[in-house]
């Protein structure tokens, strides 16, 4: 039997019962579907996660105190060692990567614009802050180093933040705010950055100068946070190692002893979150992937049933000269094509909930390996299962064949 006569053969077979063919085959199709969108999902939230990291700013090194307890008599208390200017520009004149630094002190307040007032995010900041987060101000200006040195009352806001204070987040720059007791004026709007790590909005936020921030915000004259931008992402790991070396001598800790401070990598930080990304998926995929075994031993089942109901053509195809090993490949052909059917069908099922997933705001990303993968997982399986039914199909006697009733 060639090739041709061996598929036409299967074909009719198969769709002389249409409806238990797709039933066979639907195991198959919920299988290789689940495996593809279950991994397009875990794909698609990597990718989202990230993003955001990767919108928090460029190769960012964020530096943060380290809590510490102290006991007081009978009290253990929780107590941070704040950054302070001195280590600021410590770490800006002798930093051989970095691009940009800036301190941060936030806080927030209740800022009262011409049309509204909210509690608002503030955080004050030095003009690298912008270039450290990739965040431009698209309507207005940054403010400069003569603002920083004379303090002045100028403020940045988020398109959120001036919806909300002025109507219309336009209608804010060049308008005056309050917050506390002081006046500030807008000289610049963010452009919009969306939901960050947290959820949280980018965009309801306002930004001063950080030592306008410190005396007439905050009062303080601690710093809570030291941003570094690195020249490129292979300096990274130098780059941190030689922020803790500076820090250590500006704040008097032995180069052996334990830092008061905790450095957080950001190229460390999307790893960890791809590698628990990955670790989802495929736990995913695996559970995914058992529907796809039963839907084999689907197969198996009723390949076995279409055994015993053909019977007798198989005798009387024996009987004129089909060889055992023509019957074998027969069964074993309308087995793989059955399985190849529902891998068709499951991609295309997978496509579609793909796209109705994107619609929705759900990020899926479809992996075009993965999709290879099923499909020749689907003929596997096609393989396996058919091949019992179709050895005990060849193996039957002519003569018992055709007395079969």
């Amino acid at each position: 039997m060639n090739i041709l006569q061996l598929l036409h053969t299967c074909f009719r077979s198969i769709l002389r019962n249409r409806m238990r063919s797709l039933l066979t085959s639907l195991g198959v199709i919920i299988g290789v579907g689940s495996v593809i969108i279950m991994v397009a999902l875990g794909e698609g939230s990597q990718r989202a996660i990230e993003e955001r990291i990767t919108a928090m700013g460029t190769n960012l090194l964020q530096i943060m105190p380290r809590r510490q307890m102290s006991r007081s008599g009978q009290q253990v208390m929780m107590r941070m060692n704040s950054f302070t200017k001195n280590d600021i520009e410590k770490l800006r004149g002798e930093s051989t990567y970095a691009a940009a630094i800036s301190g941060i002190v936030q806080t927030s307040s209740n800022v009262t614009g011409s049309l509204g007032n909210a509690q608002v995010s503030i955080q004050g900041v030095e003009p690298d802050f912008f270039t450290a987060r990739n965040w431009n101000v698209n309507e207005g200006f940054i403010f400069d180093d003569e603002d920083m040195k004379l303090r002045n009352r100028v403020a940045i806001l988020g398109r959120t933040t001036a919806a909300n204070l002025f109507g219309i987040a336009n209608a804010a720059l060049g308008e005056q705010i309050r917050i506390g007791t002081n006046y500030f004026t807008v000289i610049g709007l963010l452009e919009n950055k969306g939901a960050g790590m947290g959820g949280n909005d980018q965009d309801d936020i306002v930004i001063v100068p950080l030592d306008t921030a410190m005396t007439r915000i905050a009062n303080a004259r601690n710093i809570s946070t030291i941003l570094i931008s690195v020249l490129s992402k292979e300096y990274m790991e130098a780059a941190q190692k030689e922020a803790e070396a500076i820090l250590k001598e500006s704040r008097n800790i032995n180069q052996g002893a334990a830092a008061d401070f905790d450095i957080m990598n950001q190229a460390d930080m999307i790893d960890m979150a791809s590698a628990t990304s990955k670790t989802l998926t495929t736990l995913l995929a695996a559970i995914a992937g058992v529907s796809l075994l039963v839907g084999g031993i689907g197969i198996m089942n009723i390949m076995l049933v279409s055994v015993t109901e053909r019977t007798r053509e198989i005798g009387i195809r024996m009987a004129v000269g089909g060889r055992k090993r023509d019957i074998l490949f027969q069964f074993l052909t309308e087995s793989v094509i059955l399985s190849l059917m529902g891998g068709i069908l499951g991609i295309g099922m997978a496509f579609l909930v793909c796209k109705l997933l994107s619609m929705t705001g759900i990020p899926t990303a479809i992996n075009p390996l993965i999709v290879m993968a099923s499909t020749l997982f689907a003929a596997l399986v096609g393989i396996i299962f058919g091949y019992y039914p179709a050895l005990k199909a060849a193996g039957l006697y002519p003569i018992d064949a055709l007395r079969y009733e």
